[in-house]
């Protein structure tokens, strides 16, 4: 079984905010930019740890801010739609695809041709790790000639325009790309926004790209703080030092201004993930005691205080398909008893909720006969033994549809013996093969049913606990139009945001 290191950008903690945007010299509130239209002022939680790499979860901060896209996108009911791609096809069985490109220019003023996004693809391909959204998948791409790329997969490969959304996807200008795989994010991609400097893990300066093939945004650029304390950015969003703030803690609400508040259903989950492979969890009679000892809306109320709702299985509310196709999970073990078992369960404390989850759990499991001790750490400094099984359970934050869209390559991914993101350490027959059934679905109904059913196994090994689906929180100033918080995580800031 491999697992990826690269489940979740890595945090720096920034205690306070206070006087960050006003340091920056091309950012007063009142700029209007040489070419009118406000600067926007947005303050993010999750700090750039890989060097703005469009290969691993950088990727995501580089799609919100408007900076990057691919040959697709996802639309609002997770269907792919055209983005650099104005139109597809399949052939040979859904093994080859045919992406029509539209007009559109790279921010250094080159032509988007399907010579270079051929390019950009195969370098995708061959980046070591691979980024998540070819997990399992080898790809080749060619120029079928100036406006036309043809994809083409060893398998058949039916969800590919979905695959194609992914921000890790995005394209390039040839001059971007450097040896040994570094690509130069700087001035080089297709979005609205161009990021022209950094400030390490802390800042970035983005302005707008006038010669966008979706027409020129409002406003006249960006600049981004990364800022890991919850508490610092509620403050910030409060005082009018930021625009947006991004990922609120549910405690700060009540002290905003209600019409800055907005909220969205996720697909994202928090769960709790056993470790199967060793410690106490590899006994299936102790995973269903900790099941059992679970009330998931005591979660819900408390730690969320409502913007969660309690969990229904993996895939949540905000995919509306879910709830009709649900199967009941079978052939769970019966529950045995802990009597005093001594388990570690760890989490991170750059989302604020989770450390009170894990408080939640520590005293419902204790309950249960279990002797719980508590690890909080950053995520950056919980990463590495949390992928190397150091804790025998993990409460930890999940978007199931962030990688492609698709729920059955989340379900390979995150459950299979090969997975990349198998937090579980789960390797079991009956989910493999489900998975494998899932994937050779090209229809999306017959597709969403397998899924389901694949989801029915792997709740019935209880090596997960889904206990909440999450509402995104974001604090959105009232002078602030057109921002676009969406229930896969991969947009914020687009040609009509504005101020």
């Amino acid at each position: 079984m491999r697992i990826s290191r690269r489940l979740i950008a890595g945090l720096f903690v920034l205690p306070l905010l206070s006087g960050c945007f006003a340091s920056s010299g091309d950012d007063s509130s009142a700029s209007t930019g040489a070419a009118g239209g406000a600067r926007l002022r947005v303050a993010l939680p999750f700090a750039p740890t890989e060097n703005y790499s469009p290969y691993g979860q950088d990727a995501m901060l580089l799609s919100r801010l408007g900076v990057t896209e691919g040959l697709t996108r996802l639309d609002a009911n997770g269907t792919a739609v055209p983005a650099l791609a104005e139109s597809w096809s399949s052939e040979n069985g859904g093994r080859s695809w045919v992406f029509t490109l539209r007009d559109a220019k790279f921010q250094d003023g080159e032509a988007v041709t399907a010579e270079a996004v051929a390019a950009a693809l195969t370098a995708a391909g061959k980046a070591d790790p691979a980024p998540a959204a070819l997990s399992g998948v080898k790809l080749t791409a060619t120029a079928e000639d100036d406006d036309r790329v043809r994809v083409a997969t060893a398998a058949s490969d039916p969800v590919l325009p979905l695959r194609l959304s992914n921000p890790s996807l995005a394209v390039f200008s040839p001059k971007a790309y450097g040896k040994k795989g570094t690509v130069n994010v700087v001035g080089t991609a297709t979005g609205p926004f161009a990021l022209t400097s950094t400030e390490g893990d802390t800042a970035a300066t983005l302005d707008r790209f006038d010669d966008y093939w979706g027409g020129r945004a409002q406003a006249s650029g960006v600049t981004a703080r990364f800022v890991s304390d919850g508490t610092a950015r509620a403050n910030a969003l409060r005082t009018g030092q930021v625009d947006i703030a991004e990922s609120l803690p549910v405690a700060q609400l009540a002290s905003l201004d209600q019409d800055d508040v907005h909220e969205v259903n996720t697909a994202r989950n928090t769960s709790l993930y056993l470790n199967t492979r060793s410690g106490a969890f590899t006994e299936p009679g102790l995973r269903a005691a900790a099941r059992e000892a679970i009330d998931t809306s005591v979660i819900a109320k408390g730690a969320y205080e409502g913007y969660a709702v309690p969990a229904q299985g993996l895939f949540g509310p905000a995919l509306t398909w879910a709830a009709g196709k649900r199967v009941e999970p079978a052939g769970r073990a019966r529950a045995t008893r802990p009597d005093g078992e001594s388990i570690t369960l760890a989490t991170y404390s750059d989302r604020p909720e989770l450390p009170e989850t894990a408080q939640v759990l520590q005293q419902q499991l204790r309950k249960a006969g279990f002797k719980v001790k508590l690890e909080v750490r950053t995520y950056a400094r919980l990463e590495g033994d949390l992928l190397d099984g150091a804790f025998d359970a993990a409460v930890f934050s999940r978007n199931m549809m962030l990688d492609t869209g698709d729920p059955v390559t989340v379900l390979a991914s995150d459950y299979t013996c090969d997975g990349s993101n198998n937090l579980s350490f789960l390797c079991d027959k009956n989910v493999d093969k489900l998975v494998a059934a899932a994937q050779a679905e090209s229809g999306t109904a017959e597709r969403q049913d397998a899924a389901m059913k694949a989801e029915a196994a792997v709740l019935g090994t209880d090596s997960v606990i889904p206990l909440v689906h999450l509402k995104l929180v974001a604090g959105i100033a009232t002078d602030v139009q057109g921002a676009l918080p969406d229930p896969y995580e991969r947009t914020l800031i687009g040609t009509g945001t504005r101020r």
